[in-house]
């Protein structure tokens, strides 16, 4: 089944292992010393495009919005997007964490931003993310991760370094269960189809450009 009919699929080595590994270790290196420079007060929690550890959704986690290195390759993939989709696409913005033990991404639906994303596997231990095909609406509490007691469990799926999941954040649920490995890198990378409800609105997400933060 196409992407159209089921709304989401599996690209494997959307990109090859080695700029994955270059991502990962770039991405590690830069948690590193923007944890080293918040700590020894050359930059603040606020200064812009070094990323946080205050994301509300996964907290305590680094992420980083818009990161240039992530929106290079928004735009790189943005022509296989739209051949995998069959979608007049447009790029909103990149989104990159490092996920650390015991972390979860609750179940949830997309903002308009997202309406067509992508998680792509950067590296790191192995960790299944969940997309329940449905279409349903099953989060009560999105805050507090309450959802209904006959919600779909959701189909698993496990992705290699490279390897990406494209699906329409807007109308599927999607989530991960408890982070048993150490560290697993994912960008998520965020566009709209200039033909469908959103048209331009969201371009690189109301920034004038990519790569600045929002």
């Amino acid at each position: 089944m196409s992407f159209k009919e089921k709304k989401y699929s599996v690209i494997k080595q959307a990109i090859s292992y080695e700029l994955a590994n270059f991502a990962f270790n770039y991405f590690l290196l830069k948690r590193e010393a923007v944890d080293w420079m918040f700590k020894a007060n050359f930059i603040s929690k606020f200064t812009p495009g070094f990323g946080t550890w205050e994301d509300t959704q996964v907290p305590n986690t680094y992420s980083v919005y818009g990161d240039m290195f992530m929106e290079t390759l928004m735009m790189k993939l943005l022509p296989r997007m739209k051949e995998e989709t069959e979608l007049n696409l447009i790029p909103c913005y990149a989104f990159a964490r490092a996920y650390k033990k015991g972390d979860i991404l609750k179940r949830h639906k997309d903002r308009p931003s997202c309406e067509i994303s992508t998680t792509l596997c950067l590296g790191g231990n192995p960790w299944p993310i969940f997309i329940d095909p449905t279409g349903t609406n099953n989060v009560i509490d999105e805050s507090k991760n309450i959802v209904k007691p006959d919600a779909p469990k959701g189909n698993s799926i496990i992705l290699e370094p490279g390897d990406m999941l494209v699906y329409s954040g807007c109308e599927l649920e999607h989530w991960r269960e408890s982070f048993e490995g150490d560290v697993c890198v994912q960008t998520f990378l965020h566009y709209n189809n200039l033909d469908g409800p959103f048209g331009n609105k969201n371009l690189y997400d109301g920034r004038p450009k990519l790569g600045i933060p929002k």
